[in-house]
């Protein structure tokens, strides 16, 4: 049968077996388990096995006697702090008592003993045992505590200081939202009240096709921009919930660096900056043709924002792990502090706070390639340019 939590053990060491089993007929009762040793190295054994409440040692026992056990007893870390009690049938001449106090004993009782003196002593010891035990596991119950309370108040101060970065990021991100909206619609907005203003003059000579034309293809960018700057919001939102989409289907990877190098050039012209490209030969995988499209704008869009207007190369070729895509700038460069947090979301390069954008474009363009099963690397100090290397498999994993 189990012990019990406040169950008491007791040791009773005597030479004599009739003595050990009248004691133990005194002393045992509910909660409590006496313990027989018939000399001093059984006690020891025992003593190695159990923790006891008390100790009952008889003086007078052949070989090791009862002070020379206590003594050991009082030298052991483990059971230096059990109560001893002396018992003997030595009269009381012998000054026994004295020598068992010296030896570390608590009481010493002469023999014919008196049960109900031995009885209410040995309640007393199991209770003071039962007690400190109860103690104990109180004392491990609040130190648990505090330290879940510690560890509470840690994961407290961890989350506030991650609600004020979020809030701090919440904030940024919907000022850096509100200037890159305002933009284009600003641009639309102006443009409109001058059409306005010329139809209430019935200027329609303002209206010629040359003229008609511009205004189309101004509009058109400024509404791209906004489309641009609403895809990437819905971007983040789908990368946070894991519901961003691939859907790879076989491409020619070199034709389709063809044509998104054409559809930038004509911005690349107005940003000054000179286009380096040749025509690769034709590498076919299966990806994602709207998503690596996707990484390609943003890198160019990169490459032109903070080129400052110093050449850009680009260059598609096929490597052993399988394809890969590197566009580089001659631009500002970017820091080793910023290199560390590019692909976070929301962040942009030291040196860029005046540029346009939501510092989304690069974290986009990490995940979508993480989903391909690839990585970008980046190259770059402060005003050295920079160098974007993408790294695809020919065939990316299953959605």
């Amino acid at each position: 049968m189990p012990y019990q939590t406040d169950d008491a053990n007791l040791l009773i060491v005597d030479d004599l077996p009739e003595n050990l089993l009248a004691l133990d007929a005194l002393l045992r009762g509910p909660g409590i388990h006496v313990h027989q040793a018939e000399s001093a190295d059984q006690a020891l054994e025992l003593l190695l096995r159990h923790e006891f409440a008390l100790a009952i040692l008889d003086v007078q026992m052949p070989g090791m006697d009862g002070f020379q056990l206590a003594e050991l007893m009082r030298g052991t870390e483990r059971t230096k702090h059990i109560p001893i009690v002396f018992v003997s049938a030595a009269g009381r001449e012998l000054n026994y008592a004295f020598k068992g106090y010296e030896s570390g004993a608590v009481d010493f009782m002469h023999k014919p003993l008196d049960t109900h003196a031995v009885r209410s002593k040995v309640s007393v010891f199991v209770d003071l045992y039962r007690n400190r035990k109860r103690m104990a596991r109180q004392l491990e119950a609040l130190e648990r505590s505090r330290h879940e309370q510690e560890v509470l108040l840690d994961e407290l101060r961890s989350t506030k200081v991650e609600l004020e970065a979020a809030v701090r990021m919440r904030d940024d991100f919907m000022s850096i939202v509100s200037h890159e909206l305002k933009t284009p619609l600003n641009t639309l907005i102006l443009e409109v009240q001058l059409r306005k203003m010329q139809l209430a003059r019935n200027n329609f000579a303002a209206f010629s096709e040359e003229r008609l034309r511009q205004m189309t293809d101004k509009d058109e960018r400024q509404i791209q921009s906004l489309i641009r700057l609403i895809d990437d919001m819905l971007d983040v939102s789908r990368i946070r919930t894991g519901k961003l989409s691939i859907r790879p289907t076989s491409i020619d990877l070199s034709q389709l660096v063809v044509s998104v190098v054409e559809n930038f050039a004509p911005q690349m012209e107005a940003s000054g900056c000179e286009l380096q490209f040749e025509r690769p030969e034709p590498l076919i995988g299966v990806w994602d043709e709207f998503r690596i499209e996707q990484v390609l704008a943003n890198l160019l869009t990169n490459a032109v924002r903070y080129g400052a207007g110093k050449p850009v190369r680009i260059s598609v070729c096929r490597t052993d792990e399988g394809a890969c895509i590197e566009v580089r700038d001659h631009g500002i460069g970017i820091s080793p502090k910023s290199l560390e947090r590019i692909f976070h979301q929301f962040e942009r390069a030291e040196g860029s706070e005046n540029s346009a954008g939501l510092g989304l474009g690069l974290f986009i363009a990490e995940q979508i390639v993480k989903a391909h099963g690839g990585r970008i690397q980046v190259e770059s100090e402060a005003g050295q340019g920079a160098l974007f290397r993408v790294l695809l498999p020919l065939e990316s994993p299953a959605p």
